[in-house]
């Protein structure tokens, strides 16, 4: 029991305790704070000891002074009697300091093999990423190029020095100079300017599309070349935009050389595979022999025996060549042939050769009979023409181009002509005047049949 008289000694040893550091005691392993450091002031509940009542740490052990402390009281102790002096204060609890721990060296990451770099003038700047390029649209792999074929002499140079004569006039001197004559002392030629004006006006009307006229005949030797070169001459005579000859007759044509080409290399054949439509007509004629004027000619063969024409090959080239000139005369294969059917049907306008000759009106009164069954637009849009072979046929050519214009087809006449007679290449200045007459005559009638059908 402590003593009631010497409680102030008691007080003043309490207070010298509380000024003295505590005792430390050995805190769990897992939980203890570091030495220097004091109890955290979070977890500390505002508490205080009431001194003179319980012992101090050394005389009581059980006395805590740590935070979470509650007060104890001593048996024997006056309850309610308060210390002497200011009782102790306590600051606001501060954050507990820690002492760094002491740091343990790094051991250095082992270093992997660095790849060479590549020097490069901006460091410290990004590299601009390469445009994706855009991928162009996938094209169909493209024909290998036609191969280029050889120039061919239409006429033999050495053959035709030893058989060629002179060319001779269309008519005799003496019908020329007569004719003169009487065109002096009569009005007939201004009839005649008349005439050739309102065929003029006729020939160059234009077109919205190519016209295409087919030329045919029964059999060989009917002039059918010699028509076609007459007509095609008329149309660049007189017309501005570019006309087309084109021969559908591989077997041995005669077109090539009534037209006066010297050499040949494209045919029909090579330049439907060749064709494109985003093609001009400076490329396209770089496959074509250019003619007098503004006409060019393409070939069904370079001459050579056997040569044939597909019509699949026909069909392609004169769809393709169709938008590049305005008109185009084709000189077709004898019917029945094939390509002649297909021409024919695709023209839109159609004549048809015989000879004045007795079996050569027959042998066409056949066929307009059989056309009599076809569409109307047919037989309606084909001309007939009769060339005379001799100067003096043995026939009433008023009479049978009655006969053959009752089937419902136009028939014209072309009078013999010394110079087509002849069979060499056609000179315009060297044809009868009545032959000129008559192929204009015979190319306006075809060209307003044309304009009819679309």
């Amino acid at each position: 029991m402590p003593n009631r008289e010497n409680w102030q000694g008691e007080v003043l040893r309490d207070l010298n305790a509380d000024s003295a550091p505590p005792a430390q005691s050995a805190p769990p392993a897992e939980s203890a704070p570091p030495a220097a450091s004091p109890p955290p002031a979070e977890s500390a509940p505002p508490a205080f000891e009431a001194r003179g009542f319980g012992g101090s740490a050394p005389d009581n052990p059980a006395a805590q002074t740590g935070p979470g402390a509650q007060p104890q009281f001593r048996e024997g102790a006056g309850r309610g009697t308060p210390p002497q002096g200011p009782p102790p204060t306590h600051p606001h609890p501060q954050p507990a300091y820690q002492q760094p721990l002491p740091q343990q060296p790094q051991q250095p990451l082992p270093q992997q093999p660095q790849q060479p770099q590549q020097p490069h003038p901006h460091p410290q700047q990004p590299q601009p990423q390469p445009l994706q390029q855009p991928q162009p649209p996938y094209q169909r792999p493209q024909a290998p190029a036609p191969r280029t074929p050889d120039s061919r002499p239409v006429v033999d140079q050495t053959l035709a020095a030893a058989t060629l004569r002179k060319p001779l006039h269309g008519e005799p001197l003496t019908t020329r100079a007569t004719r003169a004559i009487r065109r002096t002392v009569s009005a007939s030629a201004a009839r005649e300017v008349a005439e050739i004006t309102r065929t003029a006006e006729v020939l160059q009307q234009p077109v919205t599309t190519g016209r295409q006229i087919a030329v045919t005949s029964i059999r060989g030797g009917a002039g059918k070349s010699t028509v076609t070169a007459l007509l095609g001459t008329t149309y660049a005579h007189y017309r501005q935009d570019p006309v087309l000859f084109v021969e559908a007759d591989p077997a041995l044509g005669s077109l090539p050389l009534r037209l006066g080409a010297e050499s040949l290399r494209w045919t029909t054949g090579d330049v439907a595979g060749i064709v494109e439509p985003q093609m001009s007509l400076l490329d396209i004629t770089g496959y074509l022999v250019q003619l007098p004027g503004n006409a060019w000619l393409l070939p069904g063969s370079q001459g050579q025996i056997g040569a044939m024409l597909d019509t699949r090959a026909y069909e392609r080239a004169m769809v393709a060549l169709r938008r590049y000139f305005g008109v185009t005369v084709v000189d077709c294969e004898t019917l029945p042939a094939e390509v002649a059917r297909v021409a024919l049907a695709a023209a839109q306008a159609r004549v048809l050769t015989t000879p004045a000759t007795l079996e050569g009106i027959t042998s066409a009164y056949a066929v307009l009979q059989w056309m009599q069954g076809l569409p109307k637009h047919v037989i309606a849009g084909t001309v007939v023409v009769i060339t005379e072979l001799a100067p003096h046929p043995g026939l009433n050519l008023t009479e049978a181009a009655q006969k053959l214009k009752s089937t419902g087809v136009r028939v014209q006449v072309l009078p013999y002509d010394r110079h087509l007679a002849a069979g060499g290449a056609i000179r315009t200045e060297l044809l009868a005047h009545s032959t000129r007459e008559a192929a204009t005559r015979l190319a306006a009638e075809v060209f307003q049949l044309s304009q009819k059908r679309h």
